[in-house]
């Protein structure tokens, strides 16, 4: 009773890694969608609204996605503080944090961050353009992601679950 026991949590637990990998497969695309959205916005924000760099973020994270809302509201809070700190040093402080939690890769990554490093430092039509690459890069990246996702989530739900079975059979 207690094998059987034993060879069920083996199996659970990895088809339970399996999934966790998938899920970051399937997060990815969504997430990619997402922060196009909010930079969409945030062109907006810039282009039309002629706010200033803080009251876009602000703008932005109210309005987004909850899942890329912490990148904005970061970046603004940062802004807001007395540090004087400038806006490509806080979109880079945010950036930081959020890829952390994110399912975004180092690709995802260095389109963001060569984003940043141009926020608050040109005109109004510079930073247009350099959000208008951002999100064709992010959209370009976006159809990568869905590929693979299609390709590797089903992979690794099976994987998990076959490796978990796998160990079970060598172990009795």
């Amino acid at each position: 009773m207690i094998k059987l026991v034993g060879a069920a949590m083996v199996v659970a637990s990895g088809t339970l890694g399996g999934m966790a990998v998938a899920g970051r497969y399937s997060r990815r695309p969504r997430e990619l969608k997402s922060l196009g959205s909010a930079l969409q916005m945030l062109e907006t924000e810039i282009a039309y609204g002629a706010n200033h760099m803080k009251e876009a973020l602000e703008q932005v994270a109210a309005r987004c996605d909850k899942a890329v809302s912490p990148l904005f509201s970061r970046a603004a809070a940062e802004l807001s503080s007395a540090s004087g700190i400038s806006a490509a040093a806080a979109w880079e402080n945010s950036l930081g944090a959020y890829y952390r939690a994110s399912a975004l890769n180092p690709q995802d990554l260095i389109i963001l961050r060569s984003l940043g490093s141009s926020l608050g430092i040109s005109d109004r039509a510079d930073q247009i353009k350099h959000l208008s690459l951002a999100m064709e890069q992010i959209k370009s990246e976006n159809v990568k992601a869905e590929g693979e996702a299609a390709r590797n989530v089903k992979l690794w739900n099976y994987l998990g679950f076959l490796g978990g079975l796998l160990v079970v059979l060598i172990l009795y």
